[in-house]
């Protein structure tokens, strides 16, 4: 059984940083996608970034222009988002999710929420102008 737990979120002002942290409680192979969400009032859940456990290659949304920054620490089992520049079109539910597939599948689909197996709860994150 896995199970994944955010912490991090919180309010923050228009340009300000936040990291977001998701533990992983559980084995889970290295050949795993492994995501983070987001979902705000109103609107669909979407993909922001995604990483390949194994090799550590990263994916980002386009619309992020550079600012969000996914990685992992494989020795403490922890996924990490970390959040530059942020704006008040950021405020949303963020949420870690994992997925086994190929390294070349998670680069096309780690926007897509229906793919992914385990997902943590969320925390919320609020930017304020």
């Amino acid at each position: 059984q896995v199970a994944l737990v955010e912490s991090g979120g919180g309010s923050v002002q228009a340009g300000g940083s936040l990291r977001l942290s998701c533990v992983r409680f559980g084995y889970i192979d290295s050949s795993a996608c492994m995501g983070w969400f987001r979902q705000a009032p109103g609107k669909e859940r979407e993909g922001v970034a995604g990483i390949y456990v194994d090799s550590g290659s990263t994916y980002y949304a386009d619309s992020l222009e550079g600012r969000f920054t996914i990685s992992r620490d494989n020795a403490k089992n922890t996924l990490y988002l970390q959040m530059n520049t942020l704006k008040v079109e950021d405020t949303a539910v963020y949420y870690c999710a994992a997925k086994y597939t190929t390294r070349e599948s998670c680069s096309s689909t780690f926007r897509v929420p229906s793919g992914f197996r385990y997902w943590g709860r969320g925390t919320q994150v609020t930017v304020s102008s």
